[in-house]
């Protein structure tokens, strides 16, 4: 059992940041952080791309490859539907990651098409799940797998149906863990924790309850998202405003 796997079974909260690039990374682990996690969506926007898979692999590969070698703590990817259209092609994927190091993954069960994002089938995205976990025995290789859920993020109508349908399944295909990125009702999360034996991971969203409810409710891994690479250049932005401003560079260099 690696090290990551360990940090969601013990008996306090995992707290994950989401980086961006090496530096944000090296930021993370100077401050202790037990392990860093990346955001897609936050990766895509500082090289340029929108959400949603719109970065090719071979770019977002050389910024996890060049996070994993620059730290010591362990690394999760973000893999979004993971970049391939069959499932031998996303498990590819993520035996590449294996290669370098990656200790975890989130994959989401949703998909985007012509009319937006909508949810997959659920016994078809279980067997994606499998097919991942089975490539991933095969080489004797060690990874995460977090399945991200958008049950919550689509607000779709019938939550609870969903929930109890979709978490066994994919516990059963061989999911490590279980993220329901939106969740911030109480009672919701605690529903969501009782379904499933996994560990639960929630992101930060507006409305959360503070760390210590989230971990009386059953939450074991709360992420940060895009929420702090977005704040970071709201902050950019604000700072060269002042410069232009003020006409001297005093909010930088106070």
């Amino acid at each position: 059992m690696n090290h990551f796997r360990n940090l969601h079974h013990s008996n306090g909260l995992l707290l994950l940041p989401n980086a961006w690039n090496v530096k944000s990374a090296l930021i993370f682990e100077e401050e202790k952080f037990p392990a860093v996690g990346t955001s897609s969506a936050a990766v895509a926007a500082s090289l340029g791309y929108d959400d949603g898979e719109k970065i090719p692999f071979t770019d977002y590969f050389f910024m996890l490859s060049r996070i994993r070698t620059s730290v010591n703590i362990p690394l999760s990817a973000d893999v979004e539907m993971g970049y391939g259209i069959s499932n031998d092609a996303i498990a590819d994927n993520i035996l590449r990651l294996a290669d370098i190091g990656v200790a975890g993954i989130n994959i989401e069960d949703s998909l985007i098409g012509s009319s937006g994002r909508t949810l997959k089938n659920a016994g078809i995205f279980a067997k994606t799940v499998s097919h991942i976990k089975n490539r991933l025995a095969s080489r004797n290789a060690d990874i995460f797998i977090n399945v991200r859920s958008d049950i919550y993020l689509l607000d779709v109508h019938n939550k609870q149906q969903e929930l109890e349908e979709r978490l066994p399944l994919y516990e059963a295909a061989g999911a490590d863990g279980i993220f329901l990125p939106c969740i911030a009702a109480e009672k919701d999360i605690a529903a969501a924790a009782g379904i499933t034996k996994l560990p639960l991971n929630v992101m930060c969203i507006p409305g959360l309850p503070d760390f210590d409810t989230l971990h009386q409710l059953g939450v074991k891994r709360i992420s940060m998202g895009p929420f702090l690479y977005n704040k970071v250049y709201e902050n950019v932005a604000q700072l060269t405003s002042a410069i232009m401003a003020n006409r001297n560079f005093s909010a930088i260099l106070s």
